[in-house]
């Protein structure tokens, strides 16, 4: 069975469907059902530790008005108001590649109803400039997301440095993880306005019909670091004086931020996309440039970040630069899809043994 997508000036690219055993409709289904598996047993263990009034995993939170109020209002301005925003702005970065009207609006479908080949588009436009648009859509969404989770929790540990408090912050990101993991869910295989706004921005043309599939991958796999996050602040608060606990949460995560972005920005603008990885997306390539860039912009950030707070000495300036090698590697060498996840655990693993053999 043979469809067709609109071209320029009327003309039309031939594309198949892809059948129900091709390998990419497999792993978008592997995905979605992995994802619901996750989401489900998360959701239920939060339920039964609530309901038993358990504090082995949550401790002393619990969830209240205020804080079921700062969940929404996350969800709200960032999930669904960001989302429309950076949708106009990556539709305005798809025209300035040449795409047709009906070419955006593929773009910003599911692509699973229908064929969806990112050969057809390279041969008529600008792979450099596909990417571009896709830098813009995904570091505009996601990286801001990180960083207003970032800033939120660095800026009251700073006011605030208790371990009660960082451990509640990252339940209650733990909390918005999960309901907004069920509302990437829910629309996964949704056309139009309201699939538009949660995966439009973020879903990159250049992975294909896998485009949600890569987008709900990342946003599962954070959803399990904000698991993770929930004990590993009772352990770090027990490592670290009250007065680093911010520096401590910006080297797990502001880094991780700036590697990922570095990376994808430079790599974008000006690297040669040379390396073969293996990932979820029908295009998995790399360059030098993006890997060199994330490096040094990690360290970077990390160097001012010790400053910042008056450890620029010794052993934080080496656990500033591990961290960054750690980035550049763990990203090089993760699948794509899943190195938001190994980034900032394995950088939460080496704040950890930083903490109780140095500090």
């Amino acid at each position: 069975m043979n469809q067709t997508i609109a071209g320029i000036a009327g003309t039309a690219v031939p594309r198949a469907v892809p059948s129900t055993d091709d390998p990419r409709v497999v792993t978008a289904r592997r995905v979605f059902r992995g994802a619901l598996a996750f989401n489900t047993a998360l959701t239920l263990f939060w339920l039964v530790s609530m309901a038993t009034d358990s504090r082995f995993f949550f401790s002393e939170y619990r969830i209240t008005l205020e804080s079921v109020g700062s969940v929404l209002s996350v969800i709200a301005f960032f999930y669904v108001l960001w989302g429309l925003a950076w949708w106009g702005l990556k539709s305005l970065a798809l025209r300035w590649v040449g795409f047709s009207k009906d070419e955006r609006r593929d773009a910003f479908s599911s692509r699973m109803d229908r064929p969806y080949e990112v050969g057809a588009l390279t041969a008529k436009y600008s792979e450099r400039r596909i990417r571009i648009a896709d830098m813009i859509g995904r570091r505009g969404r996601f990286a801001f997301l990180a960083f207003a989770g970032l800033y939120g929790l660095y800026t009251q540990v700073l006011a605030n440095p208790q371990p009660n408090f960082a451990v509640a912050f990252a339940t209650n990101n733990l909390f918005e993880g999960v309901l907004g993991s069920w509302i990437f869910l829910g629309v996964f295989y949704l056309n139009g306005f309201i699939g538009a706004t949660f995966y439009g921005p973020q879903t990159r043309v250049m992975d294909g019909y896998l485009g949600r599939a890569n987008c709900l991958l990342i946003t599962t796999l954070w959803t399990a670091f904000k698991f993770i996050m929930v004990p590993m602040s009772l352990q770090l608060a027990a490592v670290y004086p009250r007065e680093q606990f911010a520096v401590v949460f910006g080297l797990i995560w502001l880094s991780y931020i700036a590697t990922d972005a570095f990376a994808e920005i430079f790599g974008s603008l000006f690297g040669k996309q040379s390396i073969k990885v293996w990932g979820v997306g029908d295009v998995n390539r790399k360059s030098v440039v993006g890997v060199v860039a994330g490096f040094a912009g990690a360290l970077a950030v990390n160097l001012a970040l010790i400053s910042a707070n008056g450890l620029l000495i010794g052993p934080w300036i080496g656990l500033a630069f591990v961290i960054a090698l750690s980035n550049c590697l763990v990203e090089l060498y993760s699948p794509r899809g899943t190195d938001d996840f190994t980034m900032a655990t394995t950088n939460a693993l080496l704040c950890l043994a930083f903490g109780a053999w140095v500090v």
